[in-house]
């Protein structure tokens, strides 16, 4: 079976094409970008992130975010390979959570021999020719010796580029309405859940395997590396992550790496971290799978304190207001990486660190979940981003009111929330009345975030039947009755100016 699944890969790369897509789901992407002293951004490298979203039999699902570097080739091959190694009858209904634990842990394993078979020629290729560059032939000229050298240089080019790069990657499966997640590297899983009293609970599954993770750090001190040292890095080869699939250089050729020399065996491995099986009965809610660089973007703009608890208040706002679930993801992307351009141009104190951002990915698996059946179109008043969330940067504090300001149509009339901090109960409506506020309160934990907010999309239900139409100008109708302030103003000046026409100054 193995090698069946792994020629299937290999003779026809698009092979998932033909497998059915989730509906319940929506991917939104955006390129990496780097901006200049003008604000104007550019992208520094193609689209290195991949996804994955499809439905199997018997009621499997598989969902995967990948976030590559040096290219796309492992994000892309994980992508083939993962769906073929999970979708392909390996999991059956017999199988017990501990079962389906230790086939995700395989899939991983046989993605990453798989992909070093594929580059094993080019990898032989380039070892022998970088021995030829030594000195080999006292018979051939200075000049053939050169000749041969720049071509043998060039070729080692075109080999580093078809081995180089590997990926970080979280997959989450769902089978007999459970939920299991397996993920290596850095990217992010949350899951929302919403209560009876329609507000959210956020948990988030799993930790970054990076250098910042204790236990990580504690494996490589196991392996006779210097876990200070690693952590003051930052980084290793070029990427935080501890854990990678890919990766030639530090798989094979560890022991030439300055921090990883003195390791006993390979540390940098591509074992799952696997949570699960999560039952989801009875559960409505989402699951968002996010790559490594929309969370950074993210904390990068407005800090880590509260990204988890923005992202999923994001979401419940564009679920409320779009009927697809593809415009939803999208849209979310888009208003993170706005966010973080805003930062940057506005030179406030988060500003050196908005300077790039890496590509991101967003994907949105509803479980149950309401979802609003018709959206805002340009005739109707246009699109509306309604959520800001503003929360105290202060670590040391709890407990956090984060607050959604709301900025939406109603009954023909434009209802502008404030962004003013606010509890529970001074953000709730009253009966019979549309409030514009709604409070998220949250509680910080190291591992786990949970947070509540008002997602079930009732302060988003109310629609205006009929939108101002735009005259033959272009322009629409006045909206916003000022008699009254007009009047108050003109009775507090003696300049004459007519308050009782309800115009205004003329």
């Amino acid at each position: 079976m193995a090698a069946q699944r792994r020629n299937l890969i290999q003779s026809h790369q698009s092979w998932t094409d033909d497998l059915p897509l989730c509906q319940m789901c929506g991917v939104g992407t955006a390129p990496n970008c780097v901006y200049g002293p003008d604000g104007k951004g550019t992208q520094s490298h193609p689209n290195e992130d991949g996804h994955l979203r499809f439905r199997g039999e018997d009621g499997c699902f598989l969902y995967g975010v990948f976030n590559g570097y040096d290219g796309s080739r492992v994000a892309n091959f994980a992508s083939q390979c993962l769906t073929a190694e999970l979708l392909l009858e390996q999991i059956k209904s017999s199988h017990t959570d501990a079962d389906v634990r230790r086939i995700l842990i395989q899939a991983f394993d046989a993605v990453e021999k798989s992909y070093f078979e594929t580059i094993g020629d080019a990898l032989a290729e380039k070892t022998h020719l970088s021995n030829y560059l030594s000195p080999h032939n006292e018979n051939l000229s200075f000049h053939q010796l050169s000749s041969q050298s720049q071509k043998v240089q060039e070729r080692l080019k075109e080999l580093e580029q078809e081995v180089s790069g590997g990926a970080t990657a979280v997959v989450a499966l769902i089978f007999s309405n459970k939920l299991y997640v397996a993920n290596v590297g850095s990217n992010r899983v949350l899951l929302c859940k919403s209560t009876s009293d329609g507000q959210n609970q956020v948990l988030q599954i799993g930790r970054p395997q990076n250098t910042d993770n204790e236990e990580e750090l504690q494996r490589l001190a196991a392996l006779g590396l210097d876990s200070a040292r690693i952590r003051q890095a930052g980084q290793i080869a070029g990427q935080s992550s501890t854990r990678r699939l890919g990766d030639y250089r530090v798989k094979f050729n560890y022991s030439e790496i300055d921090l990883l020399s003195a390791a006993k065996s390979r540390p940098i491995i591509a074992e799952p971290e696997i949570h699960g099986g999560h039952s989801l009965d009875n559960i409505t809610g989402f699951l968002l799978l996010m790559s490594e660089g929309l969370m950074n973007a993210l904390e990068s703009a407005h800090g880590p304190e509260q990204a988890n608890q923005e992202i999923v208040a994001m979401v419940a706002a564009e679920l409320a207001q779009q009927s697809s679930l593809e415009a939803v993801a999208q849209s979310v992307v888009e208003r993170v990486k706005r966010l973080h351009h805003d930062v940057f141009v506005s030179g406030r104190q988060r500003a050196p660190y908005c300077s790039r951002h890496e590509d991101m990915t967003l994907l949105i698996r509803t479980l149950n979940y309401p979802q609003n059946d018709s959206a805002l179109t340009p005739t109707q008043g246009g699109r509306i981003y309604p959520v800001s969330v503003p929360y105290s940067n202060s670590q040391s504090t709890s407990k956090t009111s984060v607050t959604l300001s709301l900025v939406m149509p109603s009954q023909g009339t434009l209802t502008n929330g404030t962004n003013t901090a606010s509890t529970l109960e001074e953000g709730t409506p009253t009966p019979g009345t549309q409030s514009p506020t709604a409070t998220l309160q949250s509680t910080n934990t190291q591992t786990q975030s949970s947070s509540s907010s008002s997602g079930d999309g009732s302060l988003f239900r109310q629609r205006g039947s009929q939108a101002a139409q735009p005259d033959e100008t272009g322009r629409v109708p006045p909206y916003v009755d000022f008699t009254q302030f007009y009047q108050l103003w003109g009775g507090d000046h003696s300049d004459g100016l007519s308050s009782q026409t309800g115009l205004g100054p003329q």
